[in-house]
């Protein structure tokens, strides 16, 4: 008796672990082209080691934009060189495009439908750090929203206005978001700006201070030697012939 309570307690503990597990997939229903669906947008700033390489990883559906703008802010170490390689790849492997500067843009029409993979390179540098600053995201080109497909002819005929008023709704809300992404990289060339006249101002405050000392040492140093020019001798000492 005792042992088969024993094995039923031991059945029903393997059987909880097995279904309470951690989900791999919270949303069994959703698929990823509707979990992911809609026009999105990020920016933030990464910090790139020497001679390394980050990787990023955004979804995008077929016949989206796709476009990724970066700029390298600041660079500190030995070389200072502020190229970065910046590639991006679809979900198949295939190379999409390539960047080798310290700014860029990256724009296209999606062909394949899942995450596309951006990489950031400093192997131009192999002992300086830098900080880029990227945005990027997926946005649509046509008036009508795709999640919900194409409307039947005979409904846009009944009803003609509604469909002139969210045409018009869809180019706005195009408009405005184009605008923000002209606004982030105004505001990533602001920061550019900044950093590069932070920068010039310790290179200057530091050349300053060093030349400064240098022509103090060296005005000490002359009047030592001219001082020993004029030294008076001893009055018990001989004069020499």
């Amino acid at each position: 008796m005792l042992c088969g309570t024993s094995s039923f307690f031991l059945a029903f503990l393997f059987w909880g672990l097995s279904h309470c597990g951690p989900q791999t997939r919270p949303h069994p229903n959703i698929t990823d082209q509707e979990l992911f669906w809609g026009a999105d947008q990020y920016d933030f700033s990464v910090v790139l080691p020497a001679a390394a390489t980050e990787c990023f990883w955004h979804f995008a559906h077929h016949r989206e934009r796709f476009y990724l703008s970066f700029m390298v802010q600041w660079v500190t170490g030995v070389g200072l060189d502020r190229h970065l390689s910046v590639t991006v790849n679809a979900p198949s492997n295939l190379l999409l495009s390539t960047v080798d500067d310290a700014k860029g843009q990256i724009n296209f029409e999606v062909e394949e439908t899942g995450f596309h993979q951006m990489c950031l390179s400093n192997f131009h540098n192999h002992f300086s750090m830098m900080q880029v600053f990227l945005s990027f995201g997926v946005y649509y080109d046509n008036n009508q929203d795709l999640s919900k497909g194409k409307k039947d002819m005979e409904e846009e005929k009944l009803n003609n206005t509604l469909s002139i008023i969210q045409i018009a709704t869809n180019r706005v809300e195009r408009n405005v978001f184009h605008m923000f992404r002209y606004y982030s990289f105004g505001r990533m060339r602001k920061s550019t700006d900044y950093f590069l006249l932070q920068s010039n101002t310790r290179y200057i405050t530091w050349w300053s201070m060093a030349l400064s000392l240098l022509i103090v040492t060296s005005g000490f140093l002359q009047l030592l030697f001219l001082k020993s020019l004029f030294v008076s001798k001893a009055k018990n000492e001989k004069p020499r012939c």
